[in-house]
């Protein structure tokens, strides 16, 4: 389309000049009617090719069977364009003249645009929907077909060890695994399994231990103890202790160097008693120091009337 001015006179003589906006056909467009021309729906647009699109404006026909349909893999919303969209990674159609694209399907992906189809997940992988490529099961989990929207993990007494597996293995002897978990686990210390693929393990039984997990019980020596869930013999203190039945007893030897080690103890106790009282009576002497036998230092003992100084006074009756 071009603006041209046109000149125009009235009877006065003034001029005036006015614009009028014109459509540039194509040559060959000369004399075709272009208000008859119709935009193109949405699904639709318009081929510039053909003389009957090229001679209206852009995005419109001469007629509704001018436009050209979307083909797959593209869409347009609106009307009145010249070009078709396509689709994004994720999404397909595989329609012609489509208005909008559709996600792809859990277990399928689209990684690239104008896709006329999603593919297939392959076997250890899955997607959900609108998927732009599938993803690998992880380790404990499986999917043995194409088309996954999820992985499953393995059953009991198997597990999936690599990832994207497409099946599980069962659990090697001296391993387990419940059905809810994951991986396989060793057997704890006191159980066994000599089985493959179990999901528990079993108590090593009495009068038996269970070095390894994956071996049979051994048989327990008789002068050992080897409750239920032994891992390994336990004996009894040969000098002090004697088994007898399920538990270590004392030895005669050792009950009689406990009472003799209880008698001295109970001696020295009653040394140190007599001894005690000894020097308690030593600090604490029997008469009065004015009563002393012995004189003073540096004086000699009197003597009154033949009694000596020592004695205690004799009441004269005065």
């Amino acid at each position: 389309m071009n603006d041209v001015n046109i000149k125009t006179s009235d009877r006065s003589g003034s001029t005036t000049i006015s614009s009028v906006t014109t459509v540039s056909l194509p040559s060959n467009c000369t004399g075709l009617n272009i208000s008859n021309c119709v935009v193109c729906s949405p699904g639709h647009f318009a081929n510039n090719a053909s003389l009957n699109c090229s001679c209206c404006p852009a995005g419109s026909c001469f007629a509704p069977e001018d436009c050209l349909m979307c083909q797959q893999g593209y869409y347009q919303s609106q009307a009145g364009h010249v070009t078709c969209l396509p689709c994004s990674k994720g999404a397909y159609i595989n329609l012609t003249g489509s208005t909008e694209c559709q996600p792809c399907e859990s277990g399928c992906y689209a990684n690239e645009t104008g896709s006329k189809a999603c593919r297939d997940c392959l076997p250890g992988h899955f997607s959900k929907a609108n998927a732009t490529i599938c993803k690998p099961c992880a380790q404990g989990l499986f999917c043995n077909t194409t088309r996954c929207s999820e992985c499953t993990i393995c059953s009991g007494g198997e597990e999936a060890l690599s990832t994207a597996a497409t099946e599980c293995t069962g659990c090697q002897p001296g391993m387990y695994k419940p059905p809810n978990q994951l991986l396989c686990r060793i057997c704890p210390s006191g159980y066994y399994q000599i089985e493959k693929g179990q999901e528990s393990c079993n108590q090593c039984p009495e009068q038996h231990y269970c070095p390894s997990p994956d071996m049979i019980p051994i048989i327990c020596p008789s002068d050992a103890l080897c409750p239920p869930g032994s891992s390994a013999p336990r004996y009894c203190m040969e000098t002090f202790f004697i088994r007898s039945g399920d538990r270590c007893v004392l030895t005669t030897l050792t009950i009689f160097l406990l009472v003799i080690v209880a008698i001295l103890i109970l001696l020295m106790f009653i040394v140190l008693i007599v001894c005690c009282k000894k020097n308690i009576k030593q600090r604490d002497p029997v008469r009065s120091p004015l009563l002393s036998k012995e004189p003073a230092p540096g004086q000699a003992a009197r003597h009154s009337y033949g009694i000596s100084s020592d004695m205690e006074p004799l009441y004269a009756g005065w």
